[in-house]
């Protein structure tokens, strides 16, 4: 049945209403997008972060947390633009991955530092590890540096250059219980301790992987040394438009909610402020 004037017009308005209400939820969900800030973050890391997304949102702010569960990843899909920021690594850790790749990656600033300790569900002292005992250790140079600057802390180890935070297991002078290293991913570390004698571990890994008590190393690491807080990284050529990752970081580093969260996570004297 073929239509009349008035019932085309009436047909071709509801066209034109649902392709205008189209164009504009479109429009809506591109202006969400772009308005969104997408940080790159260790789960490790996240409920500080979400408490500092969920207060964000309240002040208007969109922030989607992506988790990446390597220390890879999270620099390539930065230095990609597929991320606006990554949250962790610190600058020792990003100055290395710098010299070993094309990263054109800069730290924006500072979040918390923590300390990091040796473990042990085998034994309560260092005294009692037999000859050839094994530890686990991070591989990547950063952070195998410091767990065995940590060993020469605890008296196991002597470094051919004691306050070189990059030696590897090379640069190992002596061995007097000739321990044996197992190198893996630092955020495995958390999960090797059941097989190792002993084992440098992150406190948070640690409370995520719920493997060891956080709290219970035979021996932390004794400063409080900032160059190991973790970093808000972004590109070279980031530009924070409207602000949006200088307004994140600071309800991070000033947010009450946030150091609750801080707290719980990886313990009240486990953690200290990178930005003070």
């Amino acid at each position: 049945m073929a239509l009349n004037s008035k019932s085309k017009l009436t047909l071709i308005g509801a066209i034109a209403a649902v392709l205008i209400i189209g164009l504009l939820v479109w429009n809506h969900q591109k202006k969400s997008v772009a308005d969104e800030l997408v940080i790159g973050i260790s789960p490790s890391f996240a409920k500080p972060l979400q408490a500092a997304a969920e207060e964000a949102k309240q002040q208007g702010l969109n922030v989607k947390l992506v988790e990446f569960s390597d220390w890879n990843t999270p620099n390539i899909t930065l230095d990609h633009g597929d991320i606006d920021a990554n949250f962790f690594q610190h600058q020792p850790f990003l100055d290395n991955a710098k010299k070993e790749t094309d990263f054109k990656i800069k730290a924006f600033d500072v979040g918390a530092a923590t300390h990091v300790g040796l473990y042990s569900k085998k034994v309560k002292s260092f005294d009692e590890l037999q000859q050839n005992a094994k530890v686990v250790i991070p591989n990547d140079p950063v952070n195998q540096g410091r767990a065995l600057q940590l060993l020469q802390q605890a008296k196991l180890i002597t470094l051919k250059q004691p306050d070189n935070f990059l030696s590897g297991v090379n640069d190992i002078a002596e061995n007097p219980k000739k321990l044996q290293f197992i190198e893996v991913e630092g955020p495995q570390t958390a999960r090797a301790i059941d097989d190792a004698d002993l084992a440098f571990g992150y406190p948070h890994y640690l409370r995520l992987a719920k493997t060891a008590d956080p709290e219970s190393a035979l021996l932390f690491d004794s400063n409080t040394d900032k160059r190991f807080a973790i970093l808000f990284a972004v590109r070279d050529d980031y530009q924070d438009t409207n602000g949006k990752l200088r307004k994140f970081v600071d309800i991070y580093q000033n947010s009450p909610k946030v150091k609750q969260a801080l707290d719980a996570d990886f313990g009240a004297k486990l953690w200290f402020p990178g930005w003070k």
